[in-house]
């Protein structure tokens, strides 16, 4: 087959160094069990714990929850041909020790189902741009922003979007004014959450329900700080759960938004934690049952949430109603989970959009991009 022939070439690049690596494995199994093979040839790259890059298995059994066990697949360096990054002709170079290294393929585009730091948040993004390779998903700055927590409520209160009251905490301020971080985390009201600032999947989160006890604060902080130096404390909204799948317009116009979902906590879970979230019947109520002014109120937001930080391709938007009808947004996914339980597909699957298509779509939005500055 010719150049002028040959399929797409898709990397699909999962895995990664965050403790979010689990859940990556999976949304990858999703994907790569739905993408067309007589248009596309796909390229498993695994990213292991520590770093490295190997060609992995592209069998989409081997990278799903066992529903017995509850055990989660990761990506392992035993016995597979290491992957290196892409050269400056967009490359895959590999090596093993019988042939040493050599080019494997030149790839069309690259989808990083990656979640949480080095691969969500701008790390990965740059080493794309630097080597000219098309990829899914927001661009460096937006990806870093959006995945930290503070600097992500920073631009949308300096966009007029509203979000909760928080505090930032520096692994500097931390260790040198505790006494004013804690006086300032008293001031948020009676019950806060603290989270690392720059994770996702609700990993390392703890909800505080004095936050005047300073030892229930520091733990939790130091709780966070395992997974994050950078923490962020958010006074307690009371309200309900709603969330939003935006995905960039196919026609270069305003972002179309998703029917709204209303997340429900599975019962014993007191928030919606990492196993609330992953490992329990926790659910949605797709379109959430809220007035219809309210729903066109999210959905608008949602969009300008999308174009206030810059994100491309895709992101989920995820917001607290309040019983008196007020919204704030409460976090921004710029590479939202795939997994079967994930809200983001399941609310574009109400809207019209199902899986196989979202996931085309994605491709397709990322292969019209010149590669460069945006």
């Amino acid at each position: 087959m010719s150049s002028e022939q040959r399929k797409i070439r898709i990397a699909v690049v999962f895995g990664g160094r965050s403790s979010e690596h689990e859940i990556s494995c999976v949304t990858a199994g999703s994907v790569l069990s739905v993408i067309d093979p007589d248009r596309y040839e796909v390229v498993p790259v695994g990213i292991t714990r520590t770093g490295n890059w190997v060609l992995a298995s592209g069998d989409p059994e081997n990278l799903r929850i066992d529903p017995a066990t509850k055990a989660l697949p990761s990506v392992s360096e035993d016995g597979l041909e290491l992957a290196l990054p892409f050269d400056t002709a967009g490359q895959l170079m590999t090596v093993s020790p019988s042939r040493g290294t050599e080019r494997l393929a030149e790839v069309d585009v690259v989808l990083p189902l990656l979640h949480g730091p080095f691969g969500e948040d701008g790390t990965i993004q740059g080493l794309f741009e630097m080597m000219g390779v098309r990829y899914a998903g927001a661009g460096v700055f937006s990806s870093a922003a959006a995945m930290d927590k503070v600097f992500m409520k920073a631009m949308l209160v300096g966009n007029g979007i509203p979000t909760s009251p928080y505090v930032a905490i520096t692994a500097r301020a931390w260790e040198t004014e505790r006494k004013k971080v804690l006086d300032d985390i008293a001031e948020l009201g009676t019950t806060v959450f603290v989270k690392p600032a720059r994770a996702g999947s609700s990993v390392g989160i703890s909800k505080v329900r004095d936050s005047g006890d300073a030892d229930a604060v520091v733990a939790a902080v130091e709780a966070a700080r395992e997974h994050d130096p950078k923490v962020l404390v958010e006074a307690q909204v009371v309200g309900r759960e709603i969330e939003c799948g935006v995905l960039e317009s196919e026609d270069g116009g305003t972002p179309d938004v998703s029917f709204p979902a209303e997340v429900h906590v599975a019962e014993g879970f007191d928030f919606y934690d990492f196993e609330a979230k992953y490992l329990s019947t926790s659910g949605l109520t797709i379109p959430a049952e809220i007035p219809e002014e309210a729903t066109a109120r999210l959905r608008a937001m949602a969009a300008d949430v999308f174009e206030a930080m810059g994100c491309e391709g895709l992101a989920r938007v995820d917001f607290f109603y309040t019983e008196d009808g007020e919204v704030l947004v409460n976090e921004l996914n710029t590479m939202p989970g795939f997994t079967p339980s994930s809200a983001f597909p399941q609310m574009w699957e109400a809207t019209g959009v199902d899986y196989a298509t979202l996931v085309e779509r994605m491709i397709t939005t990322a292969l019209r991009r010149s590669p460069g500055l945006r």
